[in-house]
């Protein structure tokens, strides 16, 4: 199954604002990651190609990175996700800069259930919580958003195996 998946936040900000979020992506200064309600992003090294880690069971490699402007992950796991997910920011207009986050990816095997199932309500989520902090980081007032029953479901089930948010320093 093909699967295209995009995020997209149009923000009242500076092109270096928003730029400092996505090069901040796992570091100590995070601001963009909701580290405090998902499994926090981490890696072996700093944001740079060739990092590895990724965050919860989602596994990746650090494939591109273009400070300021972009960074694309390929997918190490889980199992069946075959392609990669990006963060990307461009300015629009003065003062304008769209924050986007796609993913490109063939789902092979079990993942074409697992990820309509149970990996997509979850990334949607995380994603717009992550898009809503980078609202809140510039300056705007993000729209209340409630997880969808199906997502607060698979949290549970989740959290009864492990806790679902986790420190951000810690080691992939």
């Amino acid at each position: 199954m093909s699967v295209l998946n995009v995020h997209e936040r149009i923000l009242d900000a500076s092109l270096s604002e928003v730029a400092s979020l996505v090069d901040g992506l796992a570091s100590d200064e995070d601001a963009l990651w909701p580290f405090d309600r998902w499994p926090a992003m981490k890696f072996d090294r700093p944001l740079g190609v060739g990092a590895a880690g990724g965050h919860g069971p989602i596994r990746y490699l650090v494939e591109s990175y273009e400070p300021g402007s972009k960074v694309c992950f390929r997918f190490k796991g889980p199992k069946g996700f075959v392609g990669q997910h990006r963060f990307e920011i461009a300015q629009i207009a003065k003062g304008k800069v769209r924050l986007q986050h796609t993913i490109e990816m063939r789902t092979i095997g079990s993942a074409r259930l697992t990820w309509p199932l149970v990996y997509r309500p979850l990334h949607n989520a995380l994603i717009e919580d992550a898009l809503d902090r980078a609202e809140s980081y510039v300056g705007g007032d993000p729209k209340k958003r409630e997880w969808s029953l199906w997502v607060k479901v698979l949290r549970w089930l989740v959290s009864r195996s492990r806790p679902f948010t986790q420190r951000r320093k810690a080691t992939a």
